[in-house]
């Protein structure tokens, strides 16, 4: 079996490798291979992944390489998990939104616009070239913004699941408040990647008790400060948002902070150099403890789970992942991509039905999906009136007077990435 991590220098890698070299029964790789045009990154995060791989008996081979053709050729599936513009990038998508008032994220309002402008004509060209070296990989898309690189993926035609750590990061977390194993618990996720809700909490698959009252009742207070979020607000709720929904809930209160802190993106690139220079020490042949304040957490795990269910191993039969909506969420259209939980095997996800989802979360649904729409017609067209049109749709944004200011922001910081501009 032969897998290949596109981005494969960057410092998340050594998490992934980690991971493939622990549940290597699950997932039986044979060879690994580490792609990106940086070889000052690519070269630390190779030695690292071979002395992990080694350390624990892993008998696979692990390349690299700045060749992308080379890399995916004979790929049974392919991670997608590039940074177009670097942390660089980033940086301006949690900056210059804020002169406005805006939320300065790399995922959602201006700053996410920008990154999937710059992201998905990339990830098209690469998902072509995947396509011709072999028809039936799967491409597995941890790229953000998620929802909108899948739809992207899967508009065109190709084999392709949008990946997410925050379901599993939340399984993982309630497992342990409920002092039970994360495979006991199933999780009722819902909406658009990084606007997601959890409406139940199962104990032993989709059909079991649902123990998410009990969890509020006694462990709330925690749950609430992992969120940020107030715990009254979490009880008027009843079910437990994505800490990304904060952006959402507390809009003005985070942007305060923001512009009164270090960006996360600088702290992140900071991070970054202190561990690409531990991955350079020959000695150290496990993920340093660094890597855990990353982020990332569980991306392995659920990584393997999905990739060893796609080609038709031990995957868990339930998974949090991005797919088509296919009737899932009746308010949406069919070519909608959502994030929930699905029945994964050979021949790809298929969504769980769902409850009813409430007004108060579907309309935020609805008008994200609407800006997602916008958003990917101008990372295919281009031209500014489309990145107004999507700024304007955009929930935290909606004024005309912002939608053009950072319309002109965004494509004076992004011109470089942007063909058209």
């Amino acid at each position: 079996m032969k897998l290949t991590v596109v981005g494969g220098g960057s410092t998340y890698t050594p998490e992934l490798v980690d991971g493939f070299a622990r549940l290597r029964d699950s997932l039986p790789v044979t060879e690994l291979v580490l792609v990106d045009p940086s070889a000052e990154r690519l070269e630390p995060v190779g030695a690292l992944a071979r002395r992990i791989f080694a350390r624990q008996g892993h008998p696979g081979r692990i390349t690299t390489t700045s060749d992308l053709d080379t890399g995916i050729d004979g790929a049974d599936a392919v991670l997608l998990q590039l940074r177009v513009g670097g942390q660089a990038a980033r940086q301006q998508d949690e900056t210059w939104p804020l002169e406005c008032g805006c939320v300065g994220q790399e995922t959602t309002g201006a700053g996410g616009l920008a990154k999937a402008l710059r992201t998905v004509p990339v990830v098209l060209d690469i998902a072509e070239r995947v396509r011709r070296a072999n028809p039936d990989a799967w491409i597995v898309d941890f790229t953000n913004p998620v929802g909108i690189v899948t739809r992207a993926l899967l508009t065109a035609g190709h084999r392709a699941v949008g990946l997410c750590n925050v379901a599993i990061g939340l399984q993982r977390k309630f497992a342990a408040l409920l002092g039970t194993e994360p495979g006991a618990v199933h999780l009722d996720h819902v909406g658009l990647n990084h606007l997601t809700w959890e409406t139940g909490v199962r104990l032993g698959g989709p059909d079991g008790e649902d123990v998410l009252p009990k969890l509020l009742a006694g462990h709330g207070d925690a749950i609430a400060a992992d969120l940020r979020l107030p715990r009254t607000l979490l009880d008027r709720l009843g079910v437990v948002p994505s800490y990304y929904l904060r952006y959402f809930y507390a809009h003005d209160e985070v942007v305060a902070e923001s512009r009164t802190k270090p960006s996360r993106a600088a702290e992140v690139a900071a991070m970054e150099r202190e561990l690409l220079e531990m991955y350079r020490d020959p000695a150290l042949d496990e993920k340093p403890a660094l890597l855990a304040k990353r982020g990332g957490a569980f991306y392995s795990e659920a990584a393997v789970d999905l990739v060893a269910a796609l080609l038709g191993g031990s995957g868990s039969p339930y998974q949090v992942v991005n797919t088509f909506n296919r009737g899932t969420l009746p308010f949406l259209p069919d070519d909608a991509v959502i994030e929930t939980q699905a029945s994964v095997g050979p021949s790809g996800p298929v969504p769980l039905p769902v409850p009813t989802l409430d007004p108060l979360y579907a309309g935020l649904v609805a008008n994200v999906t609407a800006y997602e729409n916008l958003a990917l017609d101008a990372a295919l067209r281009g031209g500014r009136e489309r990145v107004f049109g999507a700024l304007l749709a955009h929930p935290l944004i909606g004024q005309y007077a912002y939608a053009e200011t950072l319309t002109d922001r965004l494509i004076a910081h992004n011109r470089e990435h942007l063909a058209w501009a």
